[in-house]
């Protein structure tokens, strides 16, 4: 994987610019300023792909678009359906007559943020198509590898409702998204400010603005590598996904990857509140979105309504949460 940054910002210039990009993405997305925080610190981790699940008509789609248009990276997007082929997401050799041979078209794989929208409509062979790409950040196209641009970020949406005509997501493939979300409906004030914006605009289409550089971007990035975890806050991590591995109602628990998930991201949200250090507040406040889809409930209780979230709160509040007095941030 090329990883085209150098040297990342100061904390300072940092929260600037994550203010700049929620403040943009909110000119889009009313009232949903903490899922769109949620989802920056997502991007700003390696291997930040999201999982959103939610109904239809909460702006899945434009969330993922508008994050693509404020950091001036490529988008595309694929329209997940079962008759759907690997092919169809890498590309693939085709011949040209013009020069009579075989030539590369790239599929939309080669982007820089890309939707699967509905990717639970989409056979698991079509589906698996997106797990090298995802982990390994590249694409093998008649066995040859190709890097994908970096970097790289899988926002993939489904429907929590509609079940027909759907192939649940692989284990495997969920365990690559470092985080499962949900957006929610809008308040009644957000509802009305979502349709008065738009007799303002006169057109459904909003304009965003590129507020920070893909290179401020990927300075940004750094900066969070440079985020403190004091050993203790480590040591926390791992109670926290080994409990999920010891509850009684767990088949699966999560695995080494949720808990690297759970240290990326909350290097992330320490950076996005000023701060250059973890505080066990962070890793709590990220555990249900890192963890709750990692875990394999056991048959007798699926079905059950939000049982995994139950089971995320249930080994929480038995977990002790390290006190850490910091003497000056690191």
């Amino acid at each position: 994987m090329k990883d085209n940054h150098s040297t990342g910002t100061d904390i300072e210039q940092f929260v600037d610019h994550s203010e700049r990009i929620v403040d943009e993405i909110e000119k889009a997305i009313v009232g949903k300023r903490e899922t769109i925080q949620k989802m920056l610190a997502a991007f700003l981790c390696s291997g930040g792909h999201i999982l959103i699940e939610d109904f239809p008509g909460l702006a899945k789609t434009l969330i993922a678009n508008c994050f693509a248009d404020v950091l001036g990276f490529k988008f595309k997007r694929i329209q997940f359906t079962p008759d759907l082929l690997p092919g169809d997401i890498t590309g693939g050799y085709i011949f040209d007559n013009n020069q009579s041979k075989f030539v590369l078209r790239k599929g939309p794989l080669f982007t820089n943020v890309l939707l699967a929208d509905e990717i639970n409509r989409a056979s698991p062979k079509t589906q698996s198509a997106l797990l090298e790409a995802m982990q390994e950040h590249q694409a093998s196209l008649e066995g040859d590898s190709f890097e994908l641009p970096y970097p790289f970020i899988v926002v993939a949406t489904q429907n929590p409702i509609e079940y027909e005509g759907t192939f649940p997501l692989p284990e495997a493939q969920l365990d690559r998204f470092i985080v499962k979300l949900q957006i929610g409906h809008p308040t009644m004030e957000d509802e009305q400010t979502i349709l008065m914006r738009r007799l303002q605009r006169r057109k459904d289409a909003v304009i965003l603005t590129e507020v920070v550089t893909p290179q401020e971007f990927l300075a940004m990035r750094q900066t969070v590598e440079e985020v403190y975890v004091h050993p203790d806050v480590v040591r926390y991590i791992v109670n926290l996904t080994a409990r999920t591995r010891q509850h009684r109602q767990v088949v699966v628990g999560a695995s080494p990857r949720g808990s690297l998930a759970l240290l990326k991201i909350s290097r992330a949200w320490a950076a996005i509140q000023g701060r250059t250090y973890v505080l066990p507040d962070d890793v709590k406040y990220f555990a249900q979105d890192t963890l709750s889809h990692r875990i394999i409930i056991e048959p007798s209780l699926w079905g059950s309504k939000n049982i995994e979230q139950a089971v995320i709160d249930e080994v929480l509040q038995s977990t002790t949460v390290p006190v850490i007095v910091f003497e000056h941030e690191k």
